[in-house]
């Protein structure tokens, strides 16, 4: 009988990418997925660091899963991500009964680790960096295993070279690197011939990409100029054939160029939906992120992009309480969120994340004063989101569609190019079939929700090329 794995995944969407490996890594050696945690011969925690308690969270599932170990020694418990990267002793330390613990830059030996891990005992392997010319450094150049048969994730580069005083990304996910831009290209190929209909690319500055494989032609004596690579992608991409939805997260507003606005407008596929993180409206509390543009220089490129790609929906992230802030730095995040009218946008309180140069800051803000600042915060976005989606009743949307409704089993929900959740009523006749995950259908709007919109179907555009089992979408 074939062993079982359950992954639980923390995080961000490079993190949830890489889960998509680590199973395809794990049924390629004979695996299989089981139904829940409880039930799984191999427990794996892809883990986060950036996020809020993140470590408490990850100590307390390791002390649930003590328990089952003890019960069950020969369950294995394999620790991976970004956390495992920044605290690899630490986990050893305070979990010994972990058997495997590996990093951002192996995730490729996650088969092999567990396999050995049977043999040797604990194992920890840790890499600092991919090196440059390791193509399994990169989740896209592994076997993925996903149920949403329509739609892929493409990683195109790791890591980062900015220097966010409160970000630890750097230190875990290392410097910049890209993938060649004629790889990616083949990679799209062969998943649109599978029935992959929309992509999204996937780095952590995503829109620099490319710029350290200028960098080292140049180094290796070659006369080529630094040039912005990544709309050359989003052209390339969105021209392959079968490919009718491109996306990308997440650009850096510094460098968000003219070349990447106008790919965006000119490439029918690449969707109309930017997501800019601006994280603060202030000047001041900007400079001490070292985010390295201003407010108006962000509102100007944000100008720019809504003035050439028509209908072009915008969310951003945005965190408040960060050291120092004051209520005239405050009050200027108000004022751009005001002015820059925005769809929707996660918003945050700062917290401490140890390793980071913000960590060191001394001048915090109190919690309540953080809280009562996140909640005047959200009440500016939801009425610009709540304006940005009355102005979409009435429309016809071209939607996908991602599975059922959680709450109402006779409704589906799509997303629109704009990237917005809309649900509508299950239908099949004569005139309208029954419509299965990766269908395209158009959805005239009918009312708009808080963070959804209603509609109801109006004509079917295109069936997906295999079948996909329809999963349940929470609302």
């Amino acid at each position: 009988m074939s062993r079982s794995y359950h992954i639980t995944t923390y995080g961000c969407q490079m993190n949830e990418h890489d889960t998509e490996r680590i199973a395809g890594l794990l049924e390629a050696d004979g695996l299989v997925a089981a139904a829940d945690e409880e039930s799984a011969d191999v427990v794996v925690l892809n883990t986060c660091c950036i996020r809020e308690n993140a470590d408490n969270k990850l100590y307390a599932k390791l002390g649930d899963l003590k328990v089952r170990k003890t019960e069950n020694p020969g369950v294995q418990i394999a620790v991976a991500g970004c956390l495992a990267q920044k605290d690899r002793d630490t986990i050893r330390d305070r979990a010994g009964h972990v058997d495997v613990v590996f990093g951002t830059h192996n995730v490729h030996r996650a088969a092999e680790l567990l396999g050995e891990s049977r043999t040797n005992g604990p194992i920890v392997e840790v890499l600092e960096a991919a090196a440059r010319d390791d193509a399994e450094a990169f989740p896209s150049a592994l076997p993925p295993r996903s149920d949403a048969g329509y739609a892929a994730w493409l990683t195109i580069q790791v890591g980062c070279d900015n220097s966010c005083a409160y970000c630890i990304v750097p230190a875990v996910r290392g410097p910049e690197l890209s993938r060649p831009l004629d790889d990616l290209v083949l990679d799209v190929a062969q998943m649109a011939g599978e029935g992959v209909t929309e992509v999204t690319l996937l780095g952590q500055n995503v829109n620099s990409y490319g710029r350290d494989l200028t960098l080292a032609r140049r180094r290796q004596g070659e006369d080529v100029r630094v040039r912005p690579l990544f709309a050359d992608l989003l052209r390339q991409v969105g021209g392959v054939e079968g490919i009718k939805r491109v996306r990308y997260v997440s650009p850096h507003p510094k460098d968000f160029r003219p070349e990447t606005i106008a790919a965006m407008a000119e490439t029918p596929a690449v969707c109309e939906h930017l997501h800019l993180p601006v994280q603060s409206g202030s000047d001041r509390v900007l400079a001490a992120m070292h985010r390295g543009y201003t407010a108006e220089r962000y509102l100007e490129k944000l100008a720019a992009a809504r003035s050439e790609i028509d209908d072009l929906a915008v969310t951003t992230d945005i965190i408040v309480g960060f050291p120092g802030e004051t209520d005239d730095d405050f009050a200027a995040t108000l004022e751009l969120a005001a002015v820059a009218e925005f769809d929707a946008a996660f918003t945050y309180i700062y917290s401490e994340r140890p390793g980071t140069e913000a960590a060191e800051l001394t001048d915090l803000i109190e919690h309540a004063v953080s809280v009562e600042r996140f909640e005047k915060l959200r009440a500016v976005l939801a009425r610009s989101g709540a304006r940005k989606h009355a102005e979409r009743v009435g429309r016809i949307e071209e939607v996908v569609v991602e599975g059922v409704s959680k709450r109402n089993a006779e409704r589906l929900t799509g997303r629109t190019r704009q990237n917005k959740v809309v649900h509508f009523d299950r239908v099949s006749s004569a005139r309208v079939p029954s419509l299965r995950v990766g269908s395209y259908a158009s959805i005239r709007v009918t009312e708009s929700k808080g963070h959804y919109l209603m509609g109801e179907v109006v004509e079917v555009l295109a069936m997906p090329k295999h079948k996909v089992r329809i999963p349940v979408v929470a609302v």
